[in-house]
């Protein structure tokens, strides 16, 4: 199979596992679209032999037992396993997702020292008024299924896995189908590290398939990370068993540019943030950037400066700032976004076709889309690719409206020379994540949405919550303590 990553078995209760029926799934890289990987996909006899394997580890098994410092030990020593590794995992990855390789990591290692730092609040005794008393202990879930889109495959994976593991809980992890590779590599250190037997099972299956981690009775919490429209059919079905969930879906996040901003030095930033962050396929991503009205013009040859020094290309060069969309079906979605704006009015100041010279790949220019208005489709619907919108407003006030006049709510940014007054305008705007002059994203702050973009939190000590239940026990009053 020559330099293919191919892969024989799936990871179920400790082992691996062939698939009673043999099915392969083929790895496409974006940036070559050539088969980089192989695995064998899972039928229902495998996701259910996951999901009891999980359930028979959280039941009878140590590792929810385990000491906090005990299952720290296991996480650290799956981080050293994977230190070696890691030019390796990179080119797994940028291979099979075409996410540029410089940024494709993440912070791997530092996610991992960071989770285990994690643990769940100690017991409490609490006295009530009445004089009453309880402990009050936080417990893991249980069997958690995680699911993982494409787009950004080991840090999501691990938002997910590690604080889910801190918690005591076992996991059931289905890596999306166009990028499953690098779920693999992350397993076998996993394994190696002393993770006991079906703690941590990985099974690549279609959807119909892997609606079993949603629906079995055995599974107690759903993580998902996806589209709007899957998170809404698995709160759905979780409803139905009455099954704990945590979604983080879609956005078309706003980035305010105040009107004090130097918009020679900020535009990099805003379209760093929007255009350029992972291929642009990025819920989180400024996709609508408001600008002052006044200095519309302004703004958009200072945006069109950015975007004609953004190197598109072959994902491993150095040079390159934007790779390949996913797959040629993706592309086509996005370049049909691009034609539906043209249809509503907009029109593209810059970008909006395929870059010359890249024949083989599913590359997009990056395309900025002007004359916008917030009422458009193309304004509202997520495009999940390297396009912006720029949308004038009038003031402070009409900026707050329109960054909130949106059925999503996970991000957003202000840009100004005046930080107080963007912490001032960053408050009053409904996302799960506002940052000023910058992202403001780190592992140690809760991510999460509002509306639309999700329910629930990753990240920092409230990621570890979403992974536990709260128990009271009510204490005799003569019992001494």
């Amino acid at each position: 199979m020559g330099g293919i990553v191919e892969y024989k078995s799936l990871f179920i209760d400790g082992d691996w596992v062939a698939p009673a029926r043999e099915a392969w799934l083929d790895v496409w890289s974006p940036s070559t679209e050539q088969v980089v990987g192989r695995v064998p996909v899972a039928g229902e006899t495998e996701v259910d032999t996951a999901i009891a394997a999980a359930r028979r580890a959280f039941d009878e098994g140590p590792w929810p037992r385990m000491s906090v410092d005990e299952r720290r030990a296991v996480v650290l020593r799956a981080a050293e396993l994977l230190a070696p590794r890691a030019e390796e995992l990179t080119r797994i990855s940028t291979s099979e997702n075409g996410i540029i390789a410089r940024y494709n990591l993440g912070n791997v290692g530092p996610r991992f020292a960071y989770n285990a730092t994690l643990s769940p609040p100690e017991p409490e005794i609490r006295k009530a008024p009445d004089g009453a008393r309880a402990k009050i202990v936080h417990e893991p879930v249980g069997v958690v299924s995680a699911i993982v889109p494409w787009n950004s495959p080991i840090p999501l994976t691990l938002s997910k896995v590690l604080p889910a593991l801190m918690a005591g809980c076992t996991v059931v992890l289905k890596p999306a189908s166009e990028t499953p590779l690098s779920a693999f590599v992350l397993v076998e250190a996993f394994a190696e590290a002393g993770l006991p037997p079906g703690v941590l099972n990985v099974v690549v299956a279609p959807r119909e398939v892997a609606e079993r981690m949603v629906t079995s009775p055995l599974v107690d919490h759903v993580s998902f990370t996806g589209g709007t429209s899957g998170g809404k059919r698995i709160a759905k079905l979780c409803c139905e068993n009455v099954t704990r969930f945590h979604l983080e879906l879609g956005g078309r996040s706003p980035v305010v540019v105040l009107d004090d901003a130097d918009l020679a030095a900020v535009a990099p930033g805003v379209l760093g943030g929007g255009l350029l962050i992972n291929n642009g396929e990025a819920c989180a991503a400024w996709t609508r950037i408001l600008v002052p009205r006044s200095r519309h013009d302004e703004a958009v040859d200072a945006f069109r400066e950015v975007v004609r020094s953004v190197t598109v290309g072959d994902p491993f060069d150095p040079a390159t700032d934007l790779g390949p969309m996913i797959n040629e079906a993706h592309r086509d979605s996005v370049e049909g976004y691009i034609r539906l704006a043209e249809s509503e009015g907009a029109r593209v100041a810059i970008g909006g076709g395929r870059p010359a010279g890249l024949d083989r790949g599913w590359y997009l220019e990056p395309t900025i889309l002007v004359d916008a208005h917030n009422d458009m489709r193309s304004s509202r619907e997520e495009i999940f690719g390297p396009v912006v919108s720029v949308i004038p407003y009038d003031g402070d006030d009409d900026a707050v409206r329109i960054a909130n006049d949106s059925p999503y709510g996970l991000a957003g940014g202000v840009f100004t020379a005046d930080p107080a007054r963007g912490v001032e305008v960053a408050s009053r705007i409904r996302s799960g994540t506002v940052g000023v002059n910058g992202l403001g994203f780190n592992m140690a702050f809760p991510f999460g949405g509002y509306k639309e973009s999700g329910i629930g939190r990753q990240h920092g000590p409230e990621s570890v919550a979403e992974f536990l239940e709260i128990k009271t026990i009510g204490l005799p009053a003569r019992m001494e303590l």
